[in-house]
């Protein structure tokens, strides 16, 4: 059964910094390509970052460039969403999402997200 589970969330102020993980079991991971998507109370759910199977193409949302970096280690079937220079309109549910497609999303299965609230 396939399965994604993030971790990683939790309260930090402006400024500072969090990595969040995907953890993935029950498909072959590192062919599939991996997204981040965030979630804010009364928004639309937005895409922040995505990275291909074996790692050599990655998108970012116009919002975090330059602060996120998305990164996988498929020997731990793990994709990994450092967050530096947080602000608090990062503020909101994060979710991974696999088997889909980084230019075209689609993405098939979704985890049951991170919270990640950053004070101001």
């Amino acid at each position: 059964q396939l399965r994604l589970v993030e971790s990683g969330g939790g309260l930090v102020q402006t400024g500072g910094s969090l990595r969040l993980s995907c953890a993935a079991s029950g498909f072959t991971f590192s062919y599939s390509a991996t997204g981040w998507f965030r979630q804010a109370p009364g928004k639309e759910r937005e895409g922040v970052a995505c990275i291909s199977g074996i790692g050599g193409y990655t998108n970012y949302g116009d919002s975090v460039k330059g602060r996120f970096t998305i990164s996988r280690d498929n020997a731990k079937n793990t994709v990994y969403l450092q967050m530096n220079s947080l602000k608090p309109e990062d503020t909101g549910v994060y979710y991974c999402a696999a088997v889909g497609n980084c230019r075209q999303g689609g993405f098939a299965y979704w985890g049951q997200g991170t919270q990640v609230t950053v004070s101001s």
